[in-house]
């Protein structure tokens, strides 16, 4: 499932629910059960980059390989990782993330 995701390109594992679950500081069992929902829910709240610097932080690369990625200096580099995980926190994106948030 989401093989050819820009998560996969970066991660062996579709880990991103445990990801979601620690940076968005929710309980996992409270995400949206399906990894498809969750994953589109996901690409909607962060822009193109800030997903793919997610999948690059979270794969554990190293900060030189990130910088290279995306012409950064290491200022830029903690710039945009502070805003992205500020932007996960955020009540407005966690509670996208939620089960509940879901019609069915």
């Amino acid at each position: 499932m989401l093989e050819n995701s820009v998560w996969r390109q970066y991660n062996s594992e579709n880990n991103f629910r445990q990801m979601c679950a620690r940076f968005c500081k929710m309980d996992i069992a409270s995400l949206i059960e399906d990894d498809k929902i969750l994953y589109a829910v996901l690409k909607a709240k962060l822009t193109k980059k800030e997903l793919r610097l997610f999948a690059m932080d979270s794969a554990q690369l190293d900060n030189d390989e990130i910088k290279a990625a995306f012409e950064y200096s290491d200022e830029d580099l903690e710039k945009a990782k502070f805003k992205l995980y500020k932007k996960l926190k955020q009540d407005k994106v966690r509670l996208d993330f939620r089960a509940s948030s879901i019609e069915e």
